[in-house]
């Protein structure tokens, strides 16, 4: 009898789900594994494309993001490539995260999304501020840290923009 859960197709679950269910594979191979592959914007991407489908309710949606957030910790510290960097270019489940922070609490329109989406891959990108040294963590740590620091800092702009407009009364086109 042959165990279903050996080591190889328990990485390959890993591997699944770290890389957004192989979307960050697209850009890897065409780039030929370079660290700026922008298989984090194809992470990005994709936890845009499930915006629609995460809980409308607020509480349920804290409590889903902080589930899905120790389950990105828990992903990307056991995940194993080819290679075995520290955060790796294919595991996106930390842009997954750090964009569904990115967009906690906001209305969904598209401009908010959008300027979301803009706003994190810049912070994730560049790393300023605390974010670069959150990323020099190790482990899982280091590698989804920056992420949700990322969507944080996101966050926390696109609520003062909407806050500054609605005090002037300015509308922003939907």
């Amino acid at each position: 009898m042959s165990n279903t859960y050996s080591g190889k197709n328990i990485n390959f679950l890993f591997r699944f789900l770290a890389s957004g269910l192989f979307i960050s594979y697209i850009p890897t191979a065409i780039l030929k594994n370079r660290k700026n592959s922008g298989a984090g914007l194809w992470g990005t991407l994709l936890a845009l494309a499930f915006v629609p489908v995460l809980p409308e309710n607020p509480l349920f949606y804290v409590i889903f993001l902080i589930i899905f957030t120790i389950f990105s910790f828990w992903v990307s510290g056991n995940v194993s490539f080819a290679g075995g960097k520290h955060d790796d270019p294919k595991i996106v489940i930390d842009e997954i995260a750090g964009y569904w922070f990115a967009v906690m609490l906001l209305p969904k329109t598209p401009v908010i999304l959008l300027a979301s989406l803009v706003l994190f891959r810049f912070f994730d990108t560049l790393k300023p501020l605390f974010i670069k040294k959150l990323d020099k963590l190790g482990g899982a740590i280091g590698i989804v840290a920056d992420d949700i620091a990322s969507g944080v800092v996101t966050n926390v702009i696109i609520q003062i923009a909407l806050i500054v407009l609605h005090y002037y009364n300015l509308k922003i086109c939907v």
